[in-house]
């Protein structure tokens, strides 16, 4: 038997990539800067059994006409708002996700965007190296305590959960909401379940770990900026588009809300000439908040795993669509 033939749209850790090639004849996108171009990855996918997409990577139905040898998409991350998922179930095409893995690791860094904006650190930084310093000074970057302050959680997944128990240990009063609610972490976790503007009212810190879907696209916009302490700061580890990017631009420059931490933008990567990026009272990063060697690591092998489980005639581990799967055992 021939073996399959693997695209991969970005390099991938070594370790990953060599259980790969072990199964498959593996063709990578070695550029780090910017995803393959889109002509690139149609003629990729066109002649691949296998596809390892990441977020950036839109795969929709034009694509998987392309690709009639096409029998799995591999997408290295949680999320899958970049695959067209109805047009790969109505073509026969698996798809996958790399979900769990990151959990822990995205909470940190959700915490750690917490407290970077609410201490300045950032500014802080700029300040000292600036040569700015010149004495300890009792009202220098002043910011607000994270300890005992409410956090609302928009989104109780796997990751607003893992967030929520790490507040604990700063004493912070959680309050969450989500379309589903968990009463068993509630009483696990303390938890306390509010509508979402009682939420936004009442938090001192909102971070959002909600999926982007239709219904959450601007879930926080202008209206819910109106309805939030001139004091809170809002944290977004998510999808860029859950929050209006233009309307939390105001409110960060008119003071309607005090801060920002972000980690994902409505248009990825960010503009350099975004305005967000002009504001002192925001800190942000280049989605990176599953960055951490062991994670990423992980990722690559679980997505890995999900594609050759699929070449092979096996249920794959992370199925996103478990009725292409079922059809093919009918």
């Amino acid at each position: 038997m021939p073996r399959p033939r693997v695209y991969v749209a970005r390099r991938l850790p070594e370790v990953a990539l060599e259980r790969l090639r072990a199964a498959a004849d593996v063709a990578v996108w070695e550029t780090d800067e910017v995803p393959p171009p889109r002509e690139v990855l149609l003629r990729q996918a066109a002649g691949a059994d296998g596809l390892i997409s990441l977020l950036t990577d839109p795969i929709d139905g034009a694509l998987l006409d392309a690709a009639p040898r096409l029998r799995v998409v591999s997408n290295y991350a949680v999320g899958f708002d970049n695959i067209d998922v109805a047009a790969a179930t109505a073509r026969g095409v698996v798809v996958t996700n790399t979900p769990g893995v990151l959990t822990e690791t995205v909470a940190d860094f959700a915490m750690a965007l917490m407290l970077a904006t609410a201490r300045r650190l950032v500014e802080a930084d700029r300040y000292t190296r600036a040569g700015q310093w010149k004495s300890w000074m009792p009202m220098l970057l002043l910011g607000p305590d994270v300890h005992h302050a409410t956090l609302g959680l928009v989104g109780l997944g796997r990751i607003g959960a893992a967030v929520a128990r790490r507040a604990r240990g700063f004493a912070m009063t959680v309050l969450y909401h989500d379309v589903v609610r968990r009463e068993d972490l509630e009483a696990e976790l303390g938890l306390g379940y509010v509508p979402l503007e009682d939420l936004l009212r009442r938090a001192d810190f909102v971070s959002i770990h909600t999926p982007l879907l239709p219904e959450t696209r601007h879930l926080i916009g202008a209206a819910q900026f109106a309805l939030m302490k001139p004091t809170a700061i809002l944290i977004n580890t998510a999808r860029g588009p859950i929050v209006d990017q233009r309307a939390l631009y105001e409110a960060l420059r008119t003071g309607r809300i005090a801060g920002a931490g972000l980690d994902v933008f409505e248009i990825e990567p960010v503009a350099a000439d975004e305005p967000l990026l002009r504001l002192d009272n925001v800190v942000v990063a280049p989605h990176i908040a599953s960055a951490s060697v062991e994670t990423r690591t992980q990722m690559a092998l679980m997505a890995v795993d999900n594609l050759l489980a699929a070449l092979d005639g096996r249920r794959p581990p992370n199925l996103v669509n478990p009725e292409v799967w079922d059809r093919r055992r009918t």
